[in-house]
């Protein structure tokens, strides 16, 4: 199961428009981390667009607060829509032990940004939720 392009994208342009269905009181596997302590739960498309750890999508906040999603590289028809969850979610508490990603990048296992190398890190700049680097920005405090 997965998204597929019905047609090229263009670098920078939006593959999907993300739409809040419903605000949760708590992260579960298909929650969308949308602030520190904020999670939600997309409708339409987005909950079926699989994890990637080189993915063809990035994230951008629409107005609304929810994720749409950017391309990162040009998006042939046919192609898979993907994103690497942890452009969106500081910590990822409720995936299988083993990423099944398949890409040269694959790191074994679906982290969020606060376990995502730097390389990676580096590498999806601009296409990721904002509050990531808010927290990352924050003086550490002894013992986390």
């Amino acid at each position: 199961m997965g998204v597929f392009a019905l047609h090229g994208f263009a670098v920078g342009e939006r593959v999907l428009e993300g739409v809040i269905e419903a605000e949760l009181d708590r992260n579960d596997a298909h929650a969308s981390q949308i602030g520190e302590h904020r999670f939600v739960r997309h409708s339409g498309l987005m909950p079926l667009v699989n994890h990637s750890c080189d993915p063809s999508c990035g994230i951008a906040v629409n107005p609304d607060g929810a994720h749409d999603l950017i391309a990162r590289h040009a998006i042939a028809e046919g192609e898979e829509i993907t994103f690497d969850y942890a452009m969106r979610n500081h910590t990822i508490d409720h995936f299988p032990p083993h990423c099944r990603c398949g890409t040269a990048y694959c790191r074994d296992t679906v982290t969020g940004w606060k376990d995502l190398p730097s390389e990676r890190r580096n590498s999806y700049r601009g296409l990721i939720a904002p509050y990531l680097l808010e927290i990352e920005a924050r003086p550490s405090t002894p013992g986390q």
